[in-house]
């Protein structure tokens, strides 16, 4: 795997990151920036999944990210691999883009409604693995992404960032609405944690968030 890091979040440059990752399940190309120019969020995602590009777009576009991802991987297996990898290479993106995590504002929240569903995110991007996730979701596929693995890809994320997520849906009957909820939430708790803070460069009495 090959990591391009971006600019410590110190520095006050552009926060970015690019990575190569290759194994004999699935071939990665990706790319993240944290502050793209105005009015250029989103991005080119391609998994074979069509039920993944929906949520990784989802997560760029309202977290205000760029990500353009190419991932190909072995679906006549089955989609584990691909969502996992994506999972793990989005995790690196963001860490790395993030370098030392000074002047961010650390904490994000959010609660986001689509139609009968509710999630509620919460994100910590201090440098500690930790992932709780409920979604409730009753089917086993959701267009070709497991349900299982949808959850799996947002552990992968928080686990190799690192950061600590916490991620729950508390209303919902179509799974559809409960998972792109949940994303959404993601990408506004996001927004909030890796903006820039106007206070202490290191918001935390430890005086490190690493």
């Amino acid at each position: 795997m090959t990591v391009v890091p971006g600019m410590p979040t110190s520095v006050g440059g552009p926060r970015s990151a690019s990575i190569a990752r290759a194994t004999r399940e699935t071939e990665i190309e990706a790319r993240l920036l944290l502050d793209p120019a105005q009015g250029s969020p989103g991005g080119r995602i391609s998994t074979g999944i069509g039920m993944l590009d929906h949520m990784l777009e989802a997560l760029a576009v309202h977290a205000g990210w760029r990500l353009d991802l190419d991932a190909r991987g072995d679906l006549e297996v089955d989609d584990h691999h691909l969502a996992e990898d994506c999972g793990i290479v989005l995790g690196r993106l963001l860490g790395e883009a993030l370098g030392d995590r000074r002047g961010i504002r650390r904490f994000g929240w959010a609660m986001v409604p689509l139609d009968e569903s509710l999630a509620r995110v919460a994100v910590d991007l201090v440098a500690r693995p930790s992932a709780t996730i409920a979604l409730g979701l009753r089917r086993p596929m959701i267009g070709g992404l497991a349900s299982e693995n949808a959850e799996h890809l947002l552990e992968s994320f928080a686990l190799h960032a690192p950061f600590t997520l916490h991620a729950c849906v508390l209303e919902g009957r179509n799974d559809h609405h409960r998972l792109e909820s949940t994303f959404k939430s993601l990408a506004l708790a996001m927004s909030q944690a890796t903006a820039r803070s106007t206070g202490d460069p290191v918001r935390s009495t430890k005086g490190t968030l690493q």
